[in-house]
C-alpha cells in the first residue's frame, strides 16, 4: 500500500504565511502613504501653474485692451 503524503498546512505554515502577509500589508501601506504625499505635491504644483496661467492671460488681455485704447484715443485726437 502506498501512503499519500499529508499536504495540509500546519499551524506553523499558517503563522509563517500570516507573518509574510502582515509584512506585505505594512509595505503596501507605506507605499500608499508615499503616493498620497506625491499626489498632494502634484496638486499643489498644478494649482500654482493654473494660477500663473490665469495671471498671464489677464496680463495679455490688459495689454491688448491698453493697446486698443491707445490706438482709438490717438485716432480720435488726430481728427
Amino acid at each position: 500500500m502506498t501512503s499519500t503524503p499529508n499536504t495540509e498546512p500546519t499551524l506553523a505554515d499558517v503563522v509563517e504565511q500570516l507573518g509574510k502577509l502582515s509584512n506585505e500589508v505594512e509595505k503596501l501601506s507605506h507605499d500608499v502613504g508615499k503616493l498620497s504625499n506625491d499626489v498632494e505635491k502634484f496638486n499643489d504644483r498644478f494649482s500654482n501653474y493654473q494660477q500663473a496661467t490665469q495671471w498671464v492671460v489677464q496680463l495679455a488681455f490688459t495689454l491688448i485692451a491698453s493697446a486698443t485704447l491707445t490706438v482709438i484715443i490717438t485716432a480720435v485726437l488726430r481728427r
